[in-house]
Parts: C-alpha cells; sequence; structure tokens
C-alpha cells in the first residue's frame, strides 16, 4: 500500500504564504491574474493603490508595473518555501488592451521571467501551450485591410524556474520513490516539448463563487507534477482557485498546499477533491492504454520494447522505467474544514492480463 497524503486548503494571501515552512515545497504550479486583463482589474486594483490610481488616469504601463510589484513579493514568498532545488511552474499570458486610446502588448511572462530572476530563481526553457480558437471573430483590428491589423494571440506560457542546482536524492529511500515515479518513455517524448497544443483551455463559470476564474485544464498541473516531482512531495499552488493543482497532486499520490483569498471557493475546492477516485482512475486508465497501443506499435513496426517493468510485467523501452508504478487513489476522507486525506491502492488486480495479454 502506498502511505496517505494529505492536501490543505489555506484562506489566506499568496503575498505572505501563511503557515507554510521554509524548504518545505518540491514544486510550485501555479496560474497567477494576469496583469492588464481587465477580468483581474478589481483583484489588483484592491492589492495595489498604485494600481488602481494608474488605471483611473489610463496609465498603462504605470498600472502593469504595480500589478507586477505584487506578484513579486509571491515569488520570493515561493522562493522560501521551495526545497534547494524545488521547480516553480507558472501558466502566464501576455495581455492586449487599449488603454487611452492606445492599443499595445503587455508582456507578463517577460516581466514574471523578470520577477523570478529577481527571487533569486534560474530560468529553464520554457513551453509554450498553444490554445487555438475557432471562433469567427478571432481576428483584431482592420480584418483584410494591410497597416491596421493585429497578430491573434492564441498561446500562453508555462515558464519553468528552479531554486538552485539540481535536486539531489541522497537516501536510498528517495532514489526509490524516484524510480517508482518515473513516466514513460513516449510520455517524456510529448511533455517535455517546448509546444504543447493538445490541451484545450477549461471552462470559465464557477457557480456563485466567483462569476470567471482563470482555471488551468487538470491535464496541465498533472503532467508538471509528473514531471517535476516524486510521490509523496509537496506541490504548492499560491493561487488555488477552484483547486485544480490540488486535485492533480492528489491523484499523482503528492501531497498539497493551496492558498486562495476568496473563501467562497473552498466549497468548490471540497467538491474538486471529492472526484478525485474518479478522476485519478482514469487518468491512470488512459496512461496504461496509451502505452499498449504504443508498445502494440513498436511490435507491429519489429521494433519492439528491450525491457520489461517488474510491477506491471509490461514492456517499456528503458531501464529507467522498469520500477514505474502508479499509486491508485481509493478514496479521500476530509479530516476537518480545507484539510483531506487521499489513500491509496497499486495497480488493479488483472491490470497485466487487461491491458497486455
Amino acid at each position: 500500500m502506498h502511505p496517505p497524503t494529505h492536501h490543505r486548503l489555506v484562506v489566506g494571501d499568496a503575498r505572505d504564504l501563511p503557515g507554510i515552512a521554509d524548504a518545505n515545497v518540491h514544486l510550485v504550479v501555479t496560474s497567477p491574474p494576469y496583469p492588464m486583463i481587465g477580468m483581474w482589474d478589481e483583484v489588483f486594483c484592491a492589492l495595489s493603490p498604485a494600481a488602481a490610481m494608474a488605471l483611473k488616469k489610463e496609465q498603462g504601463f504605470a498600472a502593469f508595473d504595480a500589478m507586477h510589484l505584487e506578484l513579486d513579493r509571491v515569488w520570493r514568498e515561493c522562493a522560501r518555501v521551495l526545497v534547494p532545488g524545488g521547480f516553480a511552474c507558472i501558466n502566464v499570458g501576455d495581455a492586449t488592451r487599449s488603454v487611452d486610446a492606445e492599443f499595445c502588448l503587455y508582456p507578463n511572462a517577460a516581466r514574471v521571467i523578470a520577477g523570478m530572476r529577481a527571487a533569486g530563481f534560474t530560468p529553464l526553457p520554457d513551453i509554450l501551450w498553444r490554445k487555438p480558437t475557432n471562433a469567427p471573430n478571432k481576428f483584431m483590428g482592420s480584418g483584410m485591410l494591410p497597416a491596421g491589423a493585429y497578430v491573434t494571440y492564441e498561446h500562453e506560457y508555462i515558464l519553468v524556474f528552479r531554486k538552485g542546482g539540481k535536486r539531489i536524492f541522497r537516501t536510498a529511500e528517495e532514489k526509490a520513490a524516484r524510480f517508482r515515479s518515473a513516466f514513460f518513455w513516449e510520455e517524456r517524448n510529448a511533455w517535455f516539448s517546448d509546444v504543447w497544443t493538445d490541451l484545450r483551455g477549461t471552462h470559465q463559470r464557477v457557480d456563485r463563487a466567483r462569476e470567471r476564474s482563470g482555471a488551468f485544464p487538470f491535464e496541465l498541473p498533472y503532467r508538471l507534477i509528473q514531471m517535476y516531482t516524486l510521490q509523496g512531495d509537496v506541490v504548492l499552488d499560491p493561487f488555488a482557485g477552484t483547486g485544480t493543482t490540488l486535485l492533480a497532486a492528489a491523484a499523482s499520490a503528492r501531497n498539497s498546499v493551496g492558498v486562495e483569498r476568496e473563501e467562497a471557493l473552498a466549497e468548490v475546492v471540497d467538491r474538486s477533491l471529492s472526484e478525485v477516485v474518479e478522476v485519478g482512475n482514469a487518468r491512470i486508465d488512459l496512461r496504461l492504454s496509451a502505452h499498449k497501443a504504443f508498445v502494440a506499435a513498436r511490435q507491429a513496426e519489429g521494433r519492439p520494447p528491450g525491457h520489461e517493468n517488474g510491477p506491471y510485467g509490461f514492456p517499456v523501452v528503458t531501464g529507467q522505467e522498469k520500477e514505474l508504478e502508479m499509486a491508485r487513489p481509493m478514496g479521500v476522507t476530509p479530516l476537518q474544514v480545507g484539510t483531506w486525506e487521499v489513500r491509496y491502492g497499486l495497480h488493479a488486480p488483472g491490470t497485466q492480463a487487461t491491458l497486455f495479454g
């Protein structure tokens, strides 16, 4: 049996991460409010009188700078709570907006990189998340007439940072957990590409708690958690919102902490975590069935994988996948307000026979 994981939602301010000890988190995955996107103006104006004044005076870049100064405080807190070698993955999009009758781009991604560098992080190669839209009115500007149209933005960034040098795995337990937490060779090839085109944005309606959210799809934090953490690690989302990162961590046998200013969203997070058994097992089944198809294709090409995974007994490409084993969520228990425990089992009986027999 895999040990249970624990998940906590803290109602508080990400600029001063409450109750999180120094060097206690292994990965930050978050999507902050985007400066100069209209739906977040009210939030930034409440946090920054300077941003509110600049918007009132229609001084676009003064507002942009003031908003990012508030995010800089969050990045410094993330640096404090991350372990040496820990990662931070920030999903952010640039903004396009007309202020004082002037249309321009506000480069949020570049400014977040500057803020993270100032906080002591090392920037690593990032991911371009392409989010195509088929809306007939997606073109901006003068349509088919030259010198007055604008490129349509259909992408966001997943910026990747590390605190210091590479993480060191010293104990036998850590090393074993690292091999158990491996991903498939074919997943590595897809996930570590610099352009992701297979993730669609998620629906923005969030009941009564908030008219819209900046929620990313479940697959985004789930994938990043597999890429940068071990089973049993701690994942933090300082802008927890509807709890997608907490759900992805629970589905992955990682612990998590979420921080959210809006207390009303706690009910939404509770509903999200109540679905971890269904969501987590469905994602594991999808990974296994995709691997089955990959193995079959390799065998049909006369290139069968040359190694065998021990826990499952199926073929894998590399020796690093031989101990890969996914912990299946078996139940979730609310311990107290804002705290949950998730229990796990290992692969279901008959998995090998069903998928690879």
